[in-house]
């Protein structure tokens, strides 16, 4: 498949630059697989398009990852940490601008250790983060609260990115599933665009995952499967081919994928040429996932981290 193959044109318009209130009052589109049905509704009502199926749900929890920091000649240098490496305060992150950074180099309460290639750096940070929550390039205005890019459920802190399709979520409407919850740290892979013609040559650095073995029994024993989100599918195909209830994934799901535990997807509008993109073309199909997205733009939907979903039955 070709990265061209997840082109498509947005209006930038269509972009959404804060989240809806309440939560629940998100749009939802939602598509049947088995008879091409397209509905209209919005994510208050998700209970009446749903069975009896088991939602699962990605636990993990942003951290304020964000850090606006300078060299001692002025300069101004953005950290974004991406991955705890171990509990010495050791990180690998993302630096800008990168091309005049030196390993060595202390930055405030942050060293540089190793470049890494590609605007990567291993550093260490003193202290916990304390900077900005790291919203996605593409939001421009400032976010006045910050538990909105949290989900009600995040508990385990590690991701530089929210996993977004649960952002919808009140605690009342989750309260009305029955809900299991596994951990996929949010990093680099996730919102990394694709750097290669080929969708299948683009390189995955893998993301640490976790899933509890009383968890994984109760989601084995389901009669039915929603991921909520791409981060949940991706643990849950890891584990099912896998057997590993912990670990780094670098399962990259493209078109032909023959998923074994997700039966239904829950997940908001993916950036083009996105990894993201490409599972969901995987799951509904090529065709069919561009259709829904010209739908979806057709129908003024709100794109993005902050924008509205869909539901793949």
């Amino acid at each position: 498949m070709r990265s061209s193959d997840l082109d498509y044109e947005l209006p930038r318009e269509l972009i959404a630059q804060r989240p809806v209130e309440p939560r629940d009052a998100s749009r939802l589109l939602v598509y049947r697989r088995a008879s091409g049905e397209i509905r209209h509704s919005t994510f208050a009502g998700l209970a009446a398009e749903l069975g009896s199926e088991l939602l699962v749900v990605n636990d993990t929890r942003v951290v304020p990852a964000r850090l606006k920091l300078r060299r001692e000649t002025g300069g101004e240098v953005e950290v974004l940490l991406i991955e705890r490496l171990d509990d010495e305060g050791t990180w690998e992150a993302l630096a800008r601008p990168s091309r005049r950074l030196r390993e060595g180099e202390q930055l405030g309460s942050v060293k540089l250790l190793a470049s890494l290639g590609e605007g990567r750096w291993r550093v260490r940070l003193t202290g916990e983060p304390a900077g900005e929550m790291p919203l996605p390039p593409y939001i421009d205005e400032p976010l006045g609260d910050p538990a909105r890019y949290q989900t009600i459920y995040a508990a385990a802190a590690g991701s530089a990115a929210a996993p977004t399709a649960g952002l919808h979520f009140t605690p009342e409407l989750l309260a009305r599933f029955e809900v299991e919850r596994v951990t996929l740290d949010v990093g680099l892979d996730t919102f990394r665009p694709l750097s290669t013609e080929t969708v299948e040559d683009h390189p995955l650095h893998g993301e640490r995952y976790r899933v509890r073995a009383d968890a994984w029994e109760r989601i084995l024993g389901a009669e039915r499967v929603l991921a909520v989100g791409t981060t949940s599918v991706r643990v849950l195909e890891t584990v099912a081919g896998t057997g590993e209830l912990s670990g780094r994934t670098r399962l990259f799901i493209t078109p032909g994928f023959a998923f074994r535990r997700v039966d239904a997807l829950l997940t908001n509008f993916h950036l083009p040429r996105s990894t993201l993109l490409a599972l969901v073309m995987a799951f509904a199909g090529v065709e069919q996932t561009r259709e829904l997205y010209r739908t979806a733009i057709a129908e003024a939907y709100r794109f993005y981290s902050f924008g509205d979903a869909m539901l793949v039955l």
